[in-house]
């Protein structure tokens, strides 16, 4: 089996009503390109979609699709898609509350997959918040009468958190993000999303979907992070569950961080700062706030930090 070097993509911002028109710190201001007057603010960066831009390598210029259909085996493709996406979220307002289906019930309605997924905060403005899971007690047509009545929010377990904290969000779980956040999210590769509740916005709601596949309990909620050892690196092991698991990695300025080959692909996502990544013959930037994909057939992979910097890792 031929080598296929890492390669590193570009992001891919997408608007939405809840979003920011700055991006800063985390891009600078001409980053998210094709923008005119009066499309929605930037809510999303999608960091390994599959109409992302590889930035570098022989597929340079190719959206990663086309490089998952031409080297499904060494990127790990599940249904001919690569199994994680990540996206950084930017919401100024609330988003919807929502719910998604999981692998079953997705597939019953004939959807590749579900969609279970993790939120990595990076940023938390004091008293911000996000909403995982019905409150004890509350069952689905309570959850349907508060929806018609405008008090959804009441029904939803409403959980602070701050810069580092790691929250889980099960397939099934009754979730929402409120404003004043940054975060990095990693899930299953699938934009299937039941909207219940708007706010009163003119957007279009789900319910008969959405409630059948909504679940009164579920894992969700912070998950207490593990201290992990890789060589002589001191890292952290945020979250370790079926789909993916992620640990991160903080590098002062010209530290390196080796990591071993896996026998899957991963995601490497640098955070605050710019990285070097080599494997082999390979060199490439990693830009702050993108990720690179580590096929299964590299070898080890050396980050030399540009700056202060964290990298993530994400493993299917």
């Amino acid at each position: 089996m031929s080598d296929l070097a890492p390669f590193h993509l570009r992001p891919l911002f997408v608007g939405r009503t809840w979003g920011r028109h700055d991006l800063s710190p985390w891009y600078l201001p001409s980053a998210p390109a094709d923008r005119t007057p009066g499309d929605d603010p930037i809510g999303e960066a999608w960091l390994t979609g599959q109409a992302c831009t590889i930035a570098d390598g022989v597929y340079a210029g190719h959206k990663l699709a086309d490089v998952v259909a031409a080297e499904p085996q060494k990127l790990s493709a599940q249904d001919g898609e690569f199994p994680l996406l990540l996206k950084l979220l930017f919401p100024d307002a609330k988003l919807s509350v929502q719910v998604h289906p999981n692998d079953e019930e997705a597939q019953a309605r004939g959807i590749t997959r579900g969609k279970t997924e993790c939120w990595y905060v990076l940023d938390a403005q004091p008293g911000a918040t996000v909403a995982c899971g019905l409150r004890a007690g509350v069952t689905i047509d309570e959850l349907r009468t508060a929806i018609t009545d405008g008090t959804a929010e009441q029904m939803l377990e409403h959980i602070p958190v701050t810069r580092g904290d790691m929250v889980f969000v099960d397939a099934g779980t009754v979730h929402a993000i409120g404003p004043g956040v940054t975060i990095l999210e990693v899930q299953q590769t699938s934009d299937t999303t039941y909207r219940l509740y708007d706010y009163g916005r003119p957007r279009e709601l789900h319910l008969a979907d959405g409630l059948a596949v909504s679940k009164t309990a579920t894992r969700a909620g912070k998950k207490a992070p593990q201290e992990l050892l890789v060589g002589t690196t001191k890292g952290t092991r945020l979250l370790a569950e079926q789909y993916f698991t992620v640990d991160s990695f903080p590098l002062a300025n010209g530290d390196t961080l080796h990591l071993p080959q896996q026998s899957k692909a991963y995601c490497l996502t640098a955070l605050y700062g710019d990285a070097e990544l080599a494997s082999g013959d390979t060199r490439i930037m990693l830009p702050a706030g993108s990720s690179a994909i580590v096929p299964a057939s590299s070898g080890e992979v050396t980050l030399k930090a540009a700056a202060n910097v964290e990298i993530v890792r994400a493993t299917p």
